[in-house]
């Protein structure tokens, strides 16, 4: 076994770290103020290469690979978990467009991504069901000239801010569950689309809302892959972005930590440091321990991946333990603060609100649990 990174991902992952500590860490709460990410943000890390830098050189990317996307991931979440939203959708959406594309919306659209010139977001979850994905509602009926998508897609990260979406509709009959769906990508100022935007508990500079699609046509061209194809499409795409949630709730989770490390040894209590204290350090020491272990299952999985080697049950374990893991030990730092910890002036507060959402997004704990138990035992773990 090797853990080792070489010189290349090192100094990617020392670029995405040195970017966080001097351009996000300064303007984090701020940005929650704000409920956006500045453009010139996004197009400043396109320039230094830190968006999409797992697709393609053809599209713009740097052909790294998937654990090199972590370390990208890893570097500017420990800084604002929310601004890595970018890196995230830069890499799932762009591979979805760039391996299963029309070309000529591939050429144009992943390069921009690249550039951070645009944001693509995903529509897939709709208000009936969130975890029930393949039972979608929203239609795209045949004419002419192509498609006419009727119906919603809601909970929709980045969908404010976002200039097209990757929308999964269903073309098959209702009962055809997951056979009958398609993938378009779609512009979301074309006619007959509107949105609207929740108020969310975290990740307010990432926005979540509704997306609202009335008569909308949509040529041919703009189907990604055949007809019907497009569930199998996004779920191939889940077992990437799982493994790199992951990271992305663990690394707040390991600067709230650092940063309560330091706190004890220099806080005096009682005539001596709080780290004197075993009932102090010992949370401590399971957190560093538990953050570690969860660390290291997101690379091994990104590593599967690299190797095209199955990665369905790591991703699925890396997508309801690191959000918990992260969760559970920021609440940690925070109560370790006190009264300090609880004011809004420190980021553990912060922190904690940004990464619950991820224990709810991009699949809950207990539908992971079953992922990890039908790739175990078979499909006889899984309700009908």
């Amino acid at each position: 076994m090797d853990f080792s990174l070489t010189p290349e991902q090192q100094q990617i992952g020392e670029t995405a770290r040195r970017f966080g500590v001097e351009k996000l860490a300064p303007g984090y709460a701020a940005r929650e103020q704000e409920g956006r990410i500045a453009p010139s943000l996004i197009r400043e890390m396109g320039a230094v290469g830190l968006i999409g830098v797992d697709l393609p050189e053809a599209f713009g990317g740097l052909g790294a690979d998937g654990v090199t996307a972590g370390l990208v991931i890893e570097g500017v979440a420990a800084a604002d978990l929310g601004v890595a939203y970018v890196q995230l959708l830069g890499s799932l959406m762009g591979s979805i467009l760039a391996r299963h594309g029309p070309p000529e919306i591939a050429s144009d659209v992943v390069p921009r991504i690249c550039r951070g010139e645009t944001l693509v977001a995903l529509g897939l979850t709709e208000p009936r069901g969130g975890s029930d994905a393949a039972n979608l509602q929203l239609k795209a009926r045949r004419d002419n000239e192509g498609y006419v998508l009727d119906g919603e897609k809601t909970s929709i990260s980045m969908i404010e801010q976002a200039e097209s979406i990757v929308v999964f509709a269903r073309t098959g009959a209702a009962d055809a569950g997951a056979r009958g769906v398609t993938a378009f990508h779609v512009p979301l100022d074309l006619p007959g689309i509107s949105r609207s935007s929740f108020n969310d508990v975290g990740s307010k500079v990432v926005g979540r809302g509704s997306v609202f699609f009335q008569d909308v046509k949509v040529p041919d061209k703009w189907r990604i892959g055949g007809e019907g194809e497009g569930f199998r499409t996004v779920m191939q795409g889940f077992d990437y972005s799982r493994a790199l949630i992951g990271l992305q709730v663990l690394a707040p989770a390991r600067a709230s930590l650092e940063e309560t490390w330091r706190y004890v040894t220099e806080r005096q209590a009682f005539g001596h440091p709080l780290a004197r204290y075993q009932g102090v350090t010992e949370p401590l020491a399971e957190a560093e321990t538990l953050l570690t272990a969860a660390r290291l299952l997101c690379y091994r999985t990104l590593w599967l991946r690299d190797q095209g080697m199955p990665h369905t049950s790591e991703a699925a374990m890396c997508k309801w333990w690191a959000p918990k893991t992260a969760f559970q030990t920021i609440h940690r730092c925070l109560l370790t603060h006190g009264h300090s910890g609880y004011t809004m002036d420190l980021p553990h507060q912060q922190r904690l609100r940004d990464v619950m959402g991820l224990q709810i997004g991009d699949g809950t704990e207990q539908i992971q649990k079953m992922i990890i138990a039908r790739e175990k035992i078979g499909r006889v773990a899984v309700p009908y």
